[in-house]
């Protein structure tokens, strides 16, 4: 069950309308590490958690957090789209930061490629699901498998990519409403990965291993080729990584060696005529 409550989690309040930055905050609304994929993805694994009522909490406190953050986020793009009349928006659209991405276009071009027009055709001036080049957002971005670690480790990646993508934007505008929304979601990002990380050493504690899952019986594992990084590139260089010389996380010693195959080459039969395919050793004319 949720409750809405009416006020925003955080402040969302421009300074002025900035069509251009709308587009732009739609990436952290619907983009792959925006926060409807955060949402989903904590949400879900709550929900699927089994036996470990500690983890579930957390999940489902910080899917529930991510759901305020979209209706903040949502709410800014709306206000960013109010009273913006084309010469705003053309002024915005010749920002440094745009002019540079376009290479020096002519400003009414990069006008063009700039808006969205989707903001003023679909939704009357309001956010959509959708990324900052409008593609919808998709369930496929969401990782819930059922093994807490293996999910705190997609956490983990999730938020260190939504961090970095809200440190850009926030680098992009000098709109102090919007800098302040942004700087909360650094913040709460920073909290956010340090709490994937506890985690994920607990857990790592807990199973008694670092590789996931730990469930795996040795039997089942080329032990062989576990603990070696093979060089598939020209040169040496990756040889030179400090950690290759050292012991691996799980305390077996790390090898070094020359990628090479090891296997067979491969020689599958002829297709049965019905398949129509080229028969072996004919040429094409």
């Amino acid at each position: 069950m949720f409750f809405n409550k009416k006020e925003l989690a955080y402040n969302a309040i421009p300074d002025k309308p900035d069509p251009i930055m709308a587009k732009h905050l739609q990436e952290i609304i619907g983009g792959q590490f925006g926060e409807m994929s955060v949402a989903m993805q904590y949400l879900f694994q709550g929900w699927n958690t089994r036996g470990n009522e500690k983890y579930k909490d957390l999940l489902m406190d910080t899917g529930t957090e991510e759901l305020g953050h979209i209706e903040m986020i949502a709410t800014m793009v709306a206000r960013l789209l109010e009273d913006a009349p084309v010469t705003e928006q053309e002024k915005g659209a010749s920002h440094p930061v745009i002019g540079a991405i376009m290479g020096g276009q002519d400003p009414k071009d990069v006008l063009v490629q700039g808006l969205n027009p989707q903001h003023a055709i679909v939704s009357g001036l309001g956010a959509m699901p959708v990324s900052s080049v409008g593609v919808p957002w998709n369930a496929g971005y969401i990782v819930a498998s059922g093994n807490l670690l293996a999910d705190m480790r997609a956490n983990l990646n999730a938020e260190s990519q939504g961090r970095l993508q809200v440190a850009r934007l926030y680098s992009m505008t000098e709109d102090k409403g919007v800098k302040d929304m942004l700087s909360f979601l650094l913040a709460r990002d920073t909290m956010h990965q340090n709490q994937w990380i506890a985690a994920i050493k607990d857990l790592e504690e807990k199973e008694g291993g670092v590789v996931c899952p730990t469930t795996v019986p040795p039997e089942w594992e080329a032990t062989e080729h576990s603990h070696t990084l093979y060089n598939h590139s020209e040169g040496e260089d990756s040889a030179a990584l400090d950690w290759v010389k050292g012991i691996a996380p799980d305390g077996h010693p790390f090898n070094y060696a020359q990628g090479k195959a090891f296997g067979e080459k491969p020689i599958l039969s002829p297709a049965p005529p019905s398949l129509h395919n080229t028969l072996p050793g004919q040429d094409m004319k």
